[in-house]
């Protein structure tokens, strides 16, 4: 499983490396976040709901890893959730629920440490303040976001087992459209 982690990080930490000024610069549109947002979800739904939940992580493959990391590659875009294009592509491969959620979760260890490592290197190199906040603001912050984010997907992982994507299709959804219609109208 290790090695497939690897395998499955290696695709977002080169893309993300090699992309890092398009990133930053070219995908900060509202209206691309928006439409992700929507695109996404969707995508999300017709994988929860029509692919297979044959597999579970026994069978995951290499060719499984590559292809999650590619899909998690997919959130260097603003409005592409990670979890969400990583999970989805497990339902597309046929992995259960729990199966596609749990390999997305552990794709994420390396995929948030190395991008939390890569800004932490810039905050150093600016003195150690990351403009905004201290280092020891940051550090206490990023303790809490660790304990909170443990305990969801604790609680995730027990809802998915009895229940499907559902509402976080409708949430994306639904706040993707209410973020086209304040950019049409002007509001934001």
């Amino acid at each position: 499983m290790g090695w497939l982690i690897i395998v499955g990080s290696l695709p977002i930490a080169i893309l993300g490396y090699l992309g890092q000024d398009v990133i930053s610069n070219d995908f900060r549109s509202l209206w691309l976040i928006a439409i992700t947002l929507i695109i996404f979800g969707v995508i999300l739904g017709i994988a929860d709901k029509y692919g297979k939940s044959q597999r579970d992580l026994t069978s995951l493959s290499v060719r499984d890893g590559v292809l999650y990391g590619f899909a998690q590659s997919l959130a260097l875009i603003p409005g592409v959730s990670r979890s969400g294009a990583t999970i989805a592509m497990g339902r597309f491969l046929g992995y259960n629920r729990q199966a596609a959620l749990r390999y997305s979760f552990l794709l994420a260890v390396p995929a948030v440490f190395g991008s939390g490592f890569y800004e932490l290197k810039g905050a150093i190199s600016q003195g150690g303040d990351t403009g905004v906040f201290t280092m020891a603001e940051t550090l206490l912050a990023t303790g809490i976001a660790f304990v909170i984010g443990y305990a969801v997907i604790a609680w995730l992982l027990k809802f998915v087992s009895t229940k499907s994507f559902a509402p976080f299709i409708i949430y994306r959804i639904a706040l993707g459209s209410l973020l086209l219609i304040l950019l049409a109208t002007g509001v934001v």
